[in-house]
């Protein structure tokens, strides 16, 4: 497995939500983006998550909510890529997905676009 630091991690994280045209990113509201080492036990593969409310779904119940999170993990991420380039570019893919999903879209459409 390669060996990133999660400094570094972090950093390549922050260059993807960078890389979203801020059109998009403007849109996004009341959301957190988080790095962890590590998924949950029983989704040991899982590269990233989107936990929340997407926005298609919110109506006038939505307020006074904790933030929608997004998280992205680093070792399983690390674990399926040769070498940085290959991170830069999964970490990439999983951001957008994850905030796909934070704008209401689903695996589905998402599969048909090409982030798998």
């Amino acid at each position: 497995m390669l060996n990133i630091p999660r400094e570094d991690f972090e950093a390549l994280v922050a260059e993807a939500l960078d890389s979203i045209p801020p059109e998009l990113t403007g849109l996004m509201t009341n959301v957190a983006v988080f790095v962890e080492d590590d998924p949950p036990p029983d989704d040991p593969e899982l590269l990233g998550i989107y936990d929340g409310v997407p926005l298609t779904e919110r109506d006038g119940w939505y307020s006074g909510v904790l933030p929608d999170r997004i998280t992205i993990y680093r070792n399983p991420t690390l674990a399926i890529c040769e070498n940085r380039d290959d991170v830069v570019a999964e970490v990439e893919i999983t951001v957008v997905h994850e905030i796909a999903h934070h704008f209401g879209i689903d695996d589905a459409r998402l599969h048909e676009l090409g982030y798998d």
